[in-house]
């Protein structure tokens, strides 16, 4: 897997309300949502880096069964690591961004982010900020995208300056819309 090519870093703006189940899971784990100012604010992406993280992405892509929180846990939203092997979209990302930081890179270049998806729906993925730009690990696909050339609409994602979140660009009500290439 060659490196990716260059893209621009999404767009954020001001802060903004952080999503209830990360409040949840921030009070049952405090140390994950935690931004450590010492640390890289992006990753310098080597050949050997962008292949470790495409297998962590594809390996947890194979590894959790999809499940809404509703059916799993009885509840419309709750975030947590899915040691049961079952999760939903903010499931794979903590599990993804768990192991990403095990494996050496900075939490705080590693971020949870809220879209809206192809079907204008809620859903999670975590940005990776690299030198080459911003990149997304989706439990939708196991390739790894500029964030802008995703097809997906970016709400919000945490803060790398500080604990918290920010909204995206300032484009349609602070949103960034990201637009798939045409197919061949």
């Amino acid at each position: 897997m060659s490196l990716p090519s260059a893209s621009n870093p999404a767009p954020t703006t001001d802060e903004t309300r952080a999503p209830v189940g990360w409040i949840d899971f921030c009070k049952r784990h405090p140390s994950e949502c935690t931004t450590d100012r010492a640390e890289p604010a992006k990753i310098m992406l080597s050949q050997a880096r962008w292949s470790e993280i495409a297998a962590i992405n594809r390996r947890i892509n194979a590894a959790i069964r999809p499940m809404p929180d509703i059916q799993h846990w009885g509840l419309v939203e709750s975030w947590d690591f899915p040691d049961d092997g079952v999760g939903d979209c903010e499931d794979y990302v903590l599990e993804k961004r768990k192991q990403l930081v095990a494996a050496g890179l900075p939490r705080r270049a590693l971020l949870i982010t809220v879209v809206l998806d192809e079907a204008n729906a809620g859903h999670a993925v975590l940005m990776v900020r690299t030198d080459r730009g911003d990149f997304v690990l989706d439990n939708k696909r196991d390739a790894i995208l500029p964030w802008s050339a995703t097809g997906y609409r970016f709400i919000k994602r945490e803060s790398q300056g500080e604990t918290g979140w920010v909204a995206f660009g300032a484009q349609e009500g602070n949103a960034a819309t990201a637009t798939l290439p045409p197919s061949n």
